[in-house]
């Protein structure tokens, strides 16, 4: 059971004799300062010895906000391989950006690419990928890893768990709070650097936060990777569905190969002390359907006042311009909305969901927003601009933001993930 207010109030490491705000007893002014988002906190903590102290007490400081209902809903972005360019904390509400440290560097490996960043609670995790390994020949051919990292916010520190059971990237992922666990499944070895090959793999597990262990669950009935997955249900009843990615390939002319798609999903029932067994849904699109999925996000927190049944989240895909709805029901996929502004040419979108809504994320360069082509100098990083869309209300609006990166954002390539502190 979660700590009250009061007595995470009382936890704070504040000294009696220190004073938060001149004037105001320090519970009072306890709460105001819990009101600054946490993007901020870094800045504020200079100001003086109290606000040092209850800025840092931030196991604590995380409670109080959850219980005063003063959580900020935030995006982390990993540009590039995060073991040598630092993941950056995004606050859309505040447009204030702040840097995370890189994960423990391996001097053996590098280009680290297609993994998954999930959170749960005030902890980051950071599972997979494929990269590059100067211990295994050929050198020049990538590998799948099955590392496991986690970023505890409340520390704000890194620290390497317990490897997957099998190394894999390009795979489906969900967080069962509820349980303490996370489950992934399918995947493969492909690279970025490579639009083709690479390996596939049908293997399921489990992770147990708490024990800090791995337990092998019944596969996938067949070879998928670069599929998505998401947990629906509630309580002790939960399901885990895993759609879409891809298994066997061809060649054209016998040469150039390429991916077959699947256009079904499969679906398991996940329970604290097991699972089920895999179940096939059947085709999401008809025979003139197309049959790969663009980029996949669920609504959690507002599916039933989106109208949907009560523990099943709302699911939507972006597949190039067009926002889809997907039909549980029906198994099918339903035209939402289209995206009002397109992506420039020879760019993609970012796609994530944050307090219920749906954020699409462009890089524009100086010359793309009409505001800024009459200002002299540009970030190298360029313009990000996000526009949003409220499911329920149905409507559009945006937003303009200057990125700290310097270089580009490429979000074919990019790895996003929501928090929430």
């Amino acid at each position: 059971m979660a700590p009250s207010a009061s007595s995470s109030l009382s936890q704070l490491q504040i000294n009696e004799i220190q004073t938060l705000i001149p004037g105001l007893p320090n519970d009072i002014a306890s709460q105001i300062l819990s009101t600054i988002p946490y993007s901020y906190h870094s800045r504020l903590k200079p100001t003086c010895k109290s606000w040092h102290a209850f800025l840092s007490s931030t196991k604590t400081l995380f409670s109080l906000r959850y219980h005063l209902r003063r959580s900020n809903h935030l995006l982390v972005i990993f540009p590039q391989d995060p073991f040598i360019s630092s993941p950056y904390l995004f606050d859309p509400q505040n447009l204030a950006w702040r840097p995370l440290p890189p994960m423990p560097c391996n001097p053996h490996v590098y280009g680290l690419c297609n993994f998954t960043s999930i959170s749960m609670g005030p902890n980051l995790y950071v599972l997979g990928g494929s990269l590059f390994d100067t211990r295994s020949y050929p050198m020049d051919r990538p590998s799948p890893t099955s590392s496991v990292f986690r970023f505890n916010f409340a520390d704000f520190s890194w620290e390497k768990l317990c490897p997957m059971l099998s190394p894999r990237g390009s795979f489906a992922c969900v967080a069962v709070p509820d349980f303490g666990q996370i489950i992934v499944a399918g995947g493969g070895s492909r690279h970025t650097w490579f639009g083709a090959a690479g390996s596939r793999i049908s293997s399921v597990e489990r992770y147990d936060v708490g024990k800090d262990e791995w337990v092998a669950l019944d596969g996938l009935p067949r070879y998928r990777a670069g599929c998505a997955g998401f947990l629906s249900g509630n309580g002790e009843e939960k399901e885990f569905r895993v759609m879409g990615g891809y298994g066997d390939s061809r060649t054209i002319s016998g040469i150039v190969p390429v991916d077959e798609y699947y256009k079904d999903a499969v679906v398991m029932d996940v329970k604290k002390n097991g699972c089920g067994k895999w179940r096939e849904v059947g085709d999401m699109w008809g025979v003139a359907g197309r049959g790969r999925l663009g980029k996949i996000v669920a609504v959690e927190e507002e599916a039933e006042s989106l109208g949907e049944d009560q523990g099943r989240p709302a699911v939507f895909m972006l597949d190039e311009n067009v926002i889809f709805r997907y039909e549980m029901a029906s198994n099918s996929w339903q035209k939402e909305s289209s995206v009002p502004r397109k992506a420039p040419f020879n760019s993609s979108f970012g796609f994530v969901v944050l307090d219920g809504e749906l954020h699409v994320m462009t890089l524009l360069q100086g010359g793309d927003l009409v505001e800024n082509r009459r200002s002299r100098q540009q970030k190298r990083g360029g313009t990000l601009y996000v526009q949003i869309y409220h499911p329920k209300k149905k409507t559009w609006r945006s937003l303009v933001t200057k990125p700290p990166f310097y270089h580009p954002l490429d979000f074919k390539t990019a790895v996003m993930c929501t928090i929430q502190l």
